[in-house]
C-alpha cells in the first residue's frame, strides 16, 4: 500500500506546491487538510478543489470557527492571555485546533505522516510537531520548506513548470497569519526594527488618528465568557466577530513588538487583534470586581505561565491542563456587565455591574452609610508591621 501524508493546507503557493513536491520527494500520496479558523479569504470548497487540482488524492476541509472560538479563544480570554504582556496568542492558540484536525484526518485516511509548511526558524514548527506527536504518537512529521529545501523561488518555478492553479505567484513583502482572534504580520521591511509600519500592513483595523464617533458597548459575561453584547445574546464566535468590527473601526488592537521566539531569537511582529484586546480589557476589569484579592494575585502568575506554555506549543501538556482547572475555578463568579467606550485606539471601561461582585458600597464609601469600622485599623497596622519592626530594631542595635 502506498504511503500517505496528511498536509496542513492553506491554499497558498507554498502548500499547493508542497503537494507535488512531497509526492516526488517521498513517493507518498498527499491528503490536503484545510481548517477554517476564521482567516477569511476564499471559501473552503474553492480551497478544496485547488488541492485536488494540485495533485492531492483527497482533500479534507473543516469549518472549525465555532470550535476555535469556544474551545481555544475562550480559555485564552479567561487567562487574560497576553504574551510578554503585549499581545494575544493570535497564532499559537490556533495551532492546537488545526493539529487536532490533522491527526483526525491522518487516522481517517490511514496516513503515517503529517506535513506542515513551517520554516526552521519559527515557533509554529514546534507547536505543530509537539501537538502532533502528543495526539498521534505513531505519526511522523515533515516540513517541506525546512526538510526538503522548498524555497519560495523553487515554489514559483515548480508552480509555473507544472501549470498549477495558483492564484498568484507574486512576491508578497509580508508573511501573514490571521484568524478570528487576530492577525500577525512579519518580514519584509519590518525586519529593520527602526522602520515604522506603513498603512498597508494593517487590515483588521482602521487608522485611529481620525476615528468615528465614540462607540459605547456593554458586554455581558457568564463565568468569564461573553454571552451578550448590548443585550443581544451571542456565541463566543459572534462576540469576537462583533468586537473585531466595532473595535477595528476605532483602530483598537494595533501592536508593534519585538518578541522572544521559542527558538531563541528576537523577532519584530505587528499584530492586529481588535476584538481580543477589547474583550480582554473588559474581562480583566470584571475580574477586578469579582475575584478575591489573594486569588487574583496568584491568578496573574498562572495566567502568565498558561500563556508561556501555549506560546511554546504545550497546549496538550499536563501542566497546561492542570492550570486550566485553576483558571476555570476562578471564573465561577466572573459574571456581570462591563460598559466600555471604544474610541481612537482605546477601549476604556466606564461601568461595571455584577450580581457576584465583591465591591461593597457601604464598605467603600466615605459618605453617609459607611459600615467600615475604622477603629480596627490601628491594631491591624501594628500587627501587619510587626515583623519589619522587630527586624529593624535588631539591625539598629547592631548598627546595620
Amino acid at each position: 500500500m502506498t504511503d500517505r501524508v496528511v498536509l496542513a493546507y492553506s491554499g497558498g503557493l507554498d502548500t499547493s506546491v508542497a503537494i507535488g513536491w512531497i509526492g516526488e520527494a517521498t513517493g507518498a500520496e498527499v491528503i490536503a487538510v484545510a481548517v477554517d479558523v476564521g482567516q477569511g479569504g476564499e471559501d473552503l470548497e474553492t480551497v478544496r478543489q485547488r488541492a485536488l487540482d494540485c495533485g492531492a488524492v483527497e482533500a479534507y476541509v473543516a469549518d472549525a470557527r465555532e470550535e476555535f472560538a469556544t474551545d481555544y479563544c475562550m480559555p485564552a480570554l479567561k487567562s487574560n492571555s497576553l504574551y510578554m504582556d503585549a499581545y494575544p496568542l493570535v497564532s499559537a492558540v490556533s495551532r492546537p485546533v488545526i493539529v487536532k484536525h490533522l491527526v483526525k484526518a491522518a487516522k481517517q485516511f490511514n496516513a503515517t505522516t503529517v506535513a506542515h509548511g513551517c520554516t526552521g526558524k519559527g515557533n509554529d514548527q514546534v507547536r505543530f510537531e509537539v501537538g502532533i506527536q502528543t495526539l498521534g504518537p505513531d505519526l511522523k512529521c515533515i516540513a517541506p520548506v525546512r526538510d526538503l529545501a522548498l524555497t519560495r523561488e523553487k515554489a514559483i518555478s515548480y508552480a509555473e513548470k507544472n501549470d498549477l492553479p495558483i492564484v498568484t505567484t507574486k512576491s508578497n513583502p509580508f508573511s501573514i497569519d490571521q484568524n478570528v482572534w487576530g492577525r500577525a504580520v512579519e518580514t519584509g521591511f519590518l525586519e529593520d526594527i527602526w522602520n515604522g509600519p506603513t498603512k498597508d500592513v494593517y487590515d483588521y483595523t482602521d487608522d485611529p488618528t481620525f476615528p468615528p464617533a465614540v462607540d459605547e458597548v456593554t458586554i455581558t459575561f457568564d463565568q468569564g465568557v461573553p454571552v451578550a453584547i448590548d443585550g443581544e445574546t451571542v456565541t463566543p464566535l459572534e462576540a469576537i466577530q462583533i468586537m473585531n468590527r466595532r473595535a477595528g473601526v476605532q483602530g483598537i488592537g494595533r501592536i508593534d513588538v519585538v518578541e522572544d521566539r521559542l527558538v531563541g531569537i528576537k523577532s519584530r511582529e505587528i499584530y492586529e487583534a481588535p476584538g481580543a484586546m477589547a474583550l480582554i480589557a473588559a474581562h480583566k476589569e470584571l475580574e477586578n470586581v469579582t475575584i478575591e484579592r489573594e486569588q487574583a494575585r496568584f491568578k496573574k502568575t498562572v495566567d502568565q505561565r498558561w500563556t508561556e506554555l501555549v506560546y511554546d506549543g504545550q497546549w496538550f501538556s499536563p501542566l497546561k491542563k492542570s492550570l486550566d482547572v485553576f483558571v476555570n475555578d476562578t471564573q465561577k463568579m466572573v459574571n456581570g456587565e462591563i460598559r466600555m467606550e471604544l474610541h481612537g485606539g482605546r477601549a476604556t471601561v466606564t461601568g461595571r455591574r455584577s450580581d457576584t461582585s465583591l465591591y461593597d458600597f457601604n464598605l467603600a464609601t466615605y459618605d453617609e452609610g459607611d459600615s467600615f469600622d475604622q477603629s480596627t485599623a490601628r491594631g491591624f497596622i501594628e500587627l501587619f508591621g510587626m515583623s519589619s519592626k522587630v527586624a529593624s530594631s535588631r539591625d539598629q542595635k547592631l548598627g546595620l
